[in-house]
């Protein structure tokens, strides 16, 4: 097998992420050994849930749309036009939504690959 993996965009395929947000991942990890990687694809309107992951660092990558974010403990909102890049070191809080009316798409890179017990957190207020 050769030291690297080439995925087309006509390749990537994406699944439900299994809650009612809407929310599709398109899984990349398993070419990877030593971090983690996912497509996201976030309708209009659609949240994640709030919380801390205790050792994953993560670069969160805005491909098409704005992410808005709310970052830290207390939350301060961040809105993160098409290109822009977050990056959330291990231990901070987060919680990543689509408020605006076209659909959003990121990239997400983490570090480890290995992910702690993420301890979720009340939502923000929209």
């Amino acid at each position: 097998m050769p030291g690297y993996e080439v995925l087309r965009a006509d390749e990537v395929r994406y699944e439900p992420r299994g809650d009612d947000s809407g929310r599709e991942v398109a899984r990349l990890s398993e070419q990877l050994t030593r971090s983690r990687a996912n497509l996201w694809r976030y309708p209009p309107g659609a949240r994640g849930r709030r919380h801390v992951d205790p050792v994953q660092e993560e670069v969160f990558v805005v491909l098409d749309g704005t992410l808005t974010i709310d970052i830290g403990e207390p939350p301060v909102r961040h809105e993160l036009p098409r290109g822009s890049v977050a990056v959330i070191r291990p231990g901070t809080a987060m919680q990543l939504r689509n408020v605006h009316g076209e659909p959003l798409s990121l990239f997400i890179y983490g570090a480890p690959p290995e992910r702690g017990e993420a301890t979720f957190l009340p939502d923000v207020d929209a």
